[in-house]
């Protein structure tokens, strides 16, 4: 389930690259939310879920605050100025971020031999990474950290409530939560921001909406919830490079011939941190 997860968040970027064809980043970001919520609803409506227990609303404000506004908005934000390839940079040490952020959240003590394999899975896709943007940072950079935070305590927050409540309810919550939020942004934007339809602006539209947002979000806090934060977390070191794929075959980015060696070592110390607690 993690593992689906990541091969949804691994086509946020090049969604994201072509919503904004169409849309304002502000508006994106708005819309993509509101259209998960709406979908989010139905299905809270339809198997008439109860609302959270008072205790759980906080560390839904979390997820909220982290994966459904900060880091749609930062990484949209930044992927003005960056190439969906130097974007990757994020997720690249996301792995090693949400891990840190779970063991001191939940008090999760994985072994020296998995923080080890961590460090070096994150020192290889940061290094191939910025090899890939030659080596320089960009001016989005500063979006690209703070997404970086706010992402791993919002993962970190729904992996634990996940444990408590089904994965798709956190995800579900936390989107009608921010639907105020949503909803006025998506009327400012729209009515600021100039609109292109395009087929590729939709489709990425819909994709940052229902399979990243909500769909990505279900099955990997349901992962989450099975194997732990840090394992889990130790996936998306393949993410970059599913992203950095879909990047070729979707923009027509150009794919460095070291990706197959940095996809071997960091399937490797995917390999090691899934054998070790």
């Amino acid at each position: 389930m993690a593992l689906l997860g990541v091969v949804a968040f691994s086509l946020t970027f090049p969604a994201t690259a072509w919503g904004l064809e169409s849309f304002g980043p502000w508006s994106l970001v708005a819309l993509r939310s509101v259209l998960a919520a709406l979908i989010a609803g139905v299905f809270l409506l339809a198997g008439r879920v109860p609302l959270p227990a008072r205790a759980h609303w906080a560390g839904l404000a979390v997820v909220a605050g982290g994966v459904v506004a900060g880091f749609p908005m930062l990484t949209t934000l930044a992927l003005q100025t960056s190439t969906t390839s130097h974007a990757a940079v994020v997720v690249g040490l996301l792995p090693l971020t949400t891990a840190s952020f779970s063991a001191l959240r939940t008090g999760a003590r994985p072994s020296p031999r998995f923080w080890a394999a961590a460090v070096a899975g994150a020192a290889v896709v940061l290094g191939f990474t910025l090899a890939q943007s030659g080596g320089a940072l960009s001016t989005g950079d500063a979006y690209l950290f703070g997404a970086l935070v706010v992402c791993a305590a919002g993962y970190t927050e729904g992996g634990r409530l996940a444990r408590l409540m089904p994965g798709w309810q956190v995800i579900g919550w936390a989107l009608v939560l921010c639907l105020p939020l949503t909803v006025t942004g998506s009327a400012l934007g729209l009515a600021y921001e100039p609109v292109h339809l395009t087929g590729h602006g939709v489709a990425g539209l819909v994709w940052a909406a229902a399979g990243s947002t909500f769909l990505g979000l279900y099955v990997w806090y349901r992962g989450m919830a099975e194997i732990g934060a840090p394992r889990a977390s130790q996936l998306q070191l393949a993410q970059p490079l599913l992203t950095l794929v879909w990047s070729v075959a979707l923009l027509g980015e150009h794919l460095s011939p070291a990706a197959p060696a940095a996809a071997c070592a960091v399937l490797v110390c995917i390999a090691v941190t899934q054998r070790v607690k």
